[in-house]
């Protein structure tokens, strides 16, 4: 990310595997000003989740800069400020959400073949569309947190199938252009690439 022009550093793992504190330690020690990019949206009326999102920002500097965007993610990077610094760094937390987030915005009916490749052929397009702005904006570094969810057992409902087989395809993207990737179990981050 510094010295070892690591543009992109791709993070996943299972749920509370330690992604999320892995690149916050790994922001912190860029030393670079850092905006945390959130894709998750805020229901307050789920206290569970506003207790997650309150644990997320307890743990984040105050000179970090926050910015939330569930679905046009590609758009929010565009418009970062350029850094007064020189150069920044982007934590996206997390591409998982944003997946699942573009997933739920699409039409529901999902029952043709025709319908599930265009569906795929969307959501990747965002994906694709979200990396394409990264590489884009020179001025920013970028750590990528998703999850992993393809270890356990082929899910019964047919959207959970679609979002860990979109999910896996823009895990493997995001892997691609990375130049850094870790693995995260049980709080103990493997570095992959």
């Amino acid at each position: 990310m510094t010295e070892n022009s690591e543009r992109l550093t791709f993070i996943t793992g299972g749920a509370r595997s330690g992604k999320s504190k892995l690149a916050e330690k790994l922001a912190l020690a860029s030393r670079l000003p850092v905006t945390y990019l959130a894709t998750m949206g805020v229901d307050k009326e789920d206290q569970e989740i506003v207790l997650r999102i309150s644990n997320h920002q307890g743990r984040r500097p105050a000179d970090w800069h926050t910015v939330e965007e569930p679905l046009m993610v590609s758009k929010a990077i565009i418009e970062l400020p350029s850094p007064s610094s020189g150069r920044g760094l982007v934590l996206l937390d997390c591409l998982s959400l944003f997946v699942s987030n573009l997933l739920l915005s699409m039409p529901s009916g999902l029952s043709s073949v025709e319908v599930l490749a265009c569906l795929e052929e969307n959501v990747l397009k965002e994906v694709d569309s979200l990396l394409d702005a990264a590489r884009a904006r020179q001025d920013y570094d970028f750590i990528l947190v998703s999850n992993e969810v393809g270890m356990a057992i082929v899910p019964e409902v047919q959207l959970a199938r679609i979002y860990r087989d979109l999910l896996g395809l823009a895990n493997q993207r995001a892997a691609a252009w990375a130049e850094a990737v870790y693995i995260c179990f049980s709080g103990l981050p493997l570095r992959l690439k």
